[in-house]
């Protein structure tokens, strides 16, 4: 029993490491215009997904690597293939953007409503509000005065 156990266990660590074809075709979105991954299409005679699974499988047993069998299609194929954007170069740049604006955003409209608040302490401290019956009969003697 030990020894079942024993040699069962590098074998599931050696199965776990290698690529699988499942693994791979959902990285890489089909071309067939459903919109899905090669994994997921949904045509049973897809003239793309059908031969990209047999071309993955092949790839595969020949001992490349996830990421290798990827970068040959990505050659291939371009951007286009890939199911989820990388991080790097433009990408990257195109998904931090937008986050950026908003933080921007943010910290010019908090600045903004901060001055705004400022102004309004100053002259509710300079004694210049239109509550002041002061001002306002000053103000009502102006008026009349120019009329």
């Amino acid at each position: 029993m030990t020894v079942l156990l024993a040699t069962s266990i590098p074998a599931g660590f050696a199965s776990s490491s290698q690529t699988s074809l499942q693994e791979v075709s959902e990285a890489l979105t089909c071309q067939c215009g459903c919109g899905l991954t090669v994994a997921n299409c949904n045509h049973p005679q897809c003239e793309f997904s059908v031969p990209a699974r047999e071309q993955i499988e092949k790839m595969i047993a020949q001992g490349m690597g996830r990421d290798r069998i990827i970068g040959v299609f990505r050659a291939r194929y371009g951007e286009k293939i890939l199911s989820a954007p990388t991080s790097e170069g433009f990408n990257l740049l195109a998904w931090s953007i937008p986050f950026v604006a908003v933080f921007v955003g943010c910290f010019i409209i908090f600045g903004a409503i901060s001055r705004w608040r400022a102004r309004t302490n100053e002259s509710e401290e300079s004694g210049l509000s239109l509550d002041d019956p002061e001002l306002k009969q000053r103000l009502q003697r102006e008026i009349q005065g120019e009329r």
